[in-house]
């Protein structure tokens, strides 16, 4: 039964929505339903935060935090559908990481002593959840070798499962230069891959 409901990339088959049952959270969520959005925010924040990642490396979390923040804010106002939401949650993650790396760049980082985090709990240790992590860490790290406009495009259309024009939007760009761009970046990982499989 599991099997037979569609998933898009970037979910886990553990957690599988339906787009149809999706797209009813959603409209559920825009009228302050918090049991839907903590819904719609289990599906898309995966994908989101592995697309930001590309970005931002390790502060893809913080980077989605501050975007969930503007997206729960402006959520009553978004007008399209789920896949339109998937691309406006896009965006607005695209520009807070855009906002983060100028801000880095404004600001020196101090090293915290490890001795801070020595008592800050660990996550899960489960099999499972350790296998996809490195595999998602692993598959990651290949797609942020591209250069940036080719690793960008990849997420958003094969993590995140944006369409072309959707994705085109996020990057403001026209959809065959996406479709190019993640042409060319999949190659390029093919050719990579090729001499390791």
């Amino acid at each position: 039964m599991l099997d037979s409901v569609p998933y898009r990339a970037g979910r886990t088959p553990a957690e599988p929505v339906a787009d149809a049952a999706l797209s009813a959270v959603l409209a559920r969520a825009q009228r302050g339903d918090e049991g839907a959005f903590r819904e719609l925010y289990r599906s898309v924040q995966p994908g989101l935060c592995r697309y930001l990642r590309i970005l931002v490396g390790q502060d893809a979390e913080d980077v989605a935090s501050e975007a969930w923040l503007q997206i729960t804010r402006d959520l009553a106002a978004f007008r399209g559908d789920l896949d339109g939401f998937r691309a406006w949650t896009a965006t607005i993650g695209r520009h807070r990481a855009l906002d983060h790396l100028r801000h880095q760049r404004r600001r020196p980082i101090a090293d915290a002593p490890d001795e801070w985090f020595s008592e800050r709990p660990g996550p899960d240790d489960t099999a499972g959840a350790a296998i996809e992590a490195t595999t998602t860490e692993a598959a990651l790290a290949l797609i942020a070798t591209l250069p940036r406009d080719q690793a960008e495009a990849v997420v958003l259309r094969a993590v995140v499962g944006l369409d072309a024009k959707a994705a085109a939007a996020v990057l403001g760009k026209r959809p065959g230069a996406v479709r190019t761009a993640a042409y060319r970046g999949l190659r390029t990982l093919a050719d990579r891959l090729g001499g390791q499989v």
